[in-house]
């Protein structure tokens, strides 16, 4: 990814915005957006990041691990760590074997009218849904230039193969609409200068992780993980 500068107002910049507190008078991070445990090695060149408080950052550890693992254990069709599709999931199962274990019991073996086995994977939805809203926060803040505070009015995650080809295309086919980004946001420059755009989406890894995002009556972010996991979340001012 390149260097974008940003010039948008310094007063959305005062607070975390997970929690709203005041970032100014105690400790901080720089996080990651996305986080990097949804990326392969090496990472790319000038990944974005965000200043939110300590508190926060050390709160999406958990259920960040979770979400690797677990993606690495559905495109795998296994929790063994010698059979991973994904180095990050293979490096989770071999260090945790208690969350190996929790997600091996999410695990449902079926057989099909034709004689074929089939796996469902149950997921913490929960947990799942923590670090797509917080990826998403991420990327408004850092492309937009606001914060999207309080809860979304939506959030879905659902895999591209359980969506109809209308229905991919409808979600791959993001209009950013007929409104230009705040004057000296990231996303104002990529419109205008189209750096890291395929389309109307930020490819931050091609074939592992891009999104895109827009305001208009609020926020929208659309976030598509390995080619499999589609996501979208929605503010509403």
């Amino acid at each position: 990814m390149e260097h974008i500068g940003e010039f948008s107002d310094v007063r959305h910049k005062s607070w975390c915005i997970h929690c709203g507190q005041s970032i100014t008078s105690g400790p901080t991070n720089q996080d990651h957006v996305p986080s990097k445990s949804l990326l392969d090695k090496p990472y790319p060149a000038e990944l974005p990041t965000v200043e939110i408080c300590k508190k926060c950052n050390s709160s999406f550890s958990r259920d960040e691990e979770y979400f690797s693992a677990f993606l690495g254990a559905v495109l795998s069709g296994t929790t063994d760590p010698e059979k991973q599709a994904l180095d990050i999931s293979a490096r989770i199962f071999r260090r945790n074997l208690k969350l190996r274990e929790r997600i091996e019991k999410s695990r449902t073996d079926y057989e099909t009218l034709g004689g074929e086995t089939r796996t469902i994977w149950k997921p913490e939805d929960a947990r799942i849904r923590n670090v797509i809203v917080k990826n998403a926060r991420g990327h408004v803040y850092y492309e937009l230039g606001q914060p999207a505070l309080g809860e979304p009015a939506s959030v879905s995650v659902i895999p591209m193969s359980a969506l109809s080809d209308t229905e991919q295309t409808a979600f791959l086919d993001f209009d950013h609409g007929s409104g230009w980004p705040e004057i000296g946001s990231r996303m104002m420059t990529r419109l205008l200068t189209g750096q890291d755009l395929d389309g109307s989406w930020v490819v931050v890894q091609d074939g592992v992780y891009r999104f895109a995002a827009t305001e208009g009556d609020g926020f929208i972010v659309r976030i598509l993980i390995r080619d499999y996991l589609a996501a979208e979340v929605i503010w509403r001012h």
